[in-house]
């Protein structure tokens, strides 16, 4: 039942047949800096390789990126000063913009894309952000919402050993 309305859903929204139809299976990303994140391998199918500290997955007509990384905070500063910092131009260019004590997540649009980025900061001090940035077209904000929505939710260091 719940494979039929989601088909339903994608017919509406003129995406049945398309990649986002096949985001069933999810699998689970890791890496040495202990990031740990839920993605639909189904949807970003074709792993790009390494790139900036993570890994890098895109769909199979390449016009959705999913990057998975990590980065030191060499400073530990806390979402909000790290925000003021190294984004330091005006947040009014943003469509989403949410800062709080563990992470950040923002948006944008640019070039026919939705720019979404969230990190989330190491509960061991403060030592790596564990990020996900995610690409996709404008023109199908709403069939992404959910799938985006649940990527970012996932996000989480490993627990400490």
């Amino acid at each position: 039942m719940r494979d039929l309305l989601a088909l339903l859903f994608l017919a509406a929204a003129g995406l049945a047949g398309t990649p986002l139809a096949a985001q069933e299976r999810w699998a689970e990303y890791t890496d040495v800096w202990g990031t740990r994140v839920s993605y639909p391998q189904d949807l970003f199918s074709v792993n790009k390789g390494a790139e900036g500290g993570g890994q890098v997955f895109v769909t199979r007509d390449g016009r959705a990126r999913l990057h998975i990384y990590a980065m030191e905070n060499p400073k530990a500063l806390p979402p909000r000063q790290f925000m003021r910092s190294y984004f330091p131009g005006p947040r009014s260019t943003l469509t989403y913009d949410r800062v709080a004590r563990n992470f950040f997540a923002v948006s944008t649009r640019r070039e026919g894309m939705i720019v979404y980025l969230r990190c989330n900061f190491s509960s061991a001090g403060g030592a790596a952000l564990h990020c996900v940035d995610i690409r996709y077209p404008t023109n199908e904000k709403r069939a992404w919402d959910g799938i985006v929505t649940r990527i970012s939710r996932s996000l989480r260091p490993l627990p400490a050993e």
